[in-house]
């Protein structure tokens, strides 16, 4: 393994098609010139356009996994993709902060797949804020944030909220009212990050795309601002890439 290179890891699904989860993360990952590491939640049976089956893999085979690698290697930044429950979830990230002080943590709350099927309910919001105050940022998209909470307000509302646990990316690409345009929610301010274009093809994944790359860019040791307007820039070519639903990746 280099020493040149920062290790990153992705604790995510595995979607066969390699447009979302461990696969288009490491995709990700290598672009940056980061090493990337994976352990995987789940198993599915799927392509870019239809979701069919998923199968759950265990937490304590996860948490072993993570202990073995995070023994080995000096791990700067993790991403989360999709976990089953909260539980699950909350289990990761204490074996995380355990294992290691230092490891930036990164969620992408990916809730429900696009094609409709539903990953995760939160109902408990004690265990999520806990859960937020260990995280250094989540990256919802306007669908996504409603299910973070459960007081029925609008997703600025709930952002301004969470921002006072961990930074968060609320992604545009659900935001009919300004396409394209992310809003960054830092504890005491918030940050408006424009696309350079609003005419993109859609692509499965792009989620995972963007998340990936601000862990990358984390790892490299910009700071999250930074880390973000980075990945908006990287995300964008990758939604140019082509015209189908599966994307290509570009430095």
């Amino acid at each position: 393994m280099s020493n040149n290179r920062p290790i990153v890891l992705s604790i995510a699904g595995f979607d066969p098609s390699g447009g979302a989860g461990v696969l288009t993360d490491v995709k990700t990952f290598e672009q940056h010139q980061v090493y990337g590491l994976a352990i995987i939640t789940g198993n599915t049976i799927q392509t870019e356009n239809e979701f069919i089956k998923m199968e759950w893999i265990t937490i304590d085979f996860v948490l072993e996994s993570m202990t073995i690698l995070f023994n080995k290697y000096e791990i700067k930044a993790v991403k989360i993709g999709i976990v089953p429950t909260l539980e699950y979830l909350e289990q990761i990230v204490f074996q995380i902060k355990k294992l290691s002080q230092k490891a930036k943590i990164i969620w992408d709350t990916v809730l429900r797949s696009s094609t409709d099927f539903n990953f995760m309910d939160i109902e408990n919001q004690i265990k999520l804020i806990s859960i937020l105050n260990q995280m250094d940022l989540i990256t919802p998209n306007y669908k996504e944030i409603l299910q973070l909470s459960t007081k029925g307000i609008n997703a600025e509302t709930i952002a301004k909220n969470i921002s006072q646990h961990c930074a968060i990316l609320l992604k545009g690409g659900h935001n009919s009212e300004a396409l394209g345009t992310d809003f960054l929610f830092l504890k005491d301010e918030i940050f408006t990050l424009l696309p350079e274009t609003k005419n993109i093809f859609s692509k499965h994944g792009s989620g995972c795309a963007l998340s990936s790359a601000i862990t990358a860019n984390l790892a490299l040791g910009f700071d999250i601002k930074s880390s973000c307007k980075k990945a908006k820039m990287y995300i964008e070519k990758f939604l140019h890439s082509n015209n189908t639903l599966l994307g290509y990746h570009h430095d």
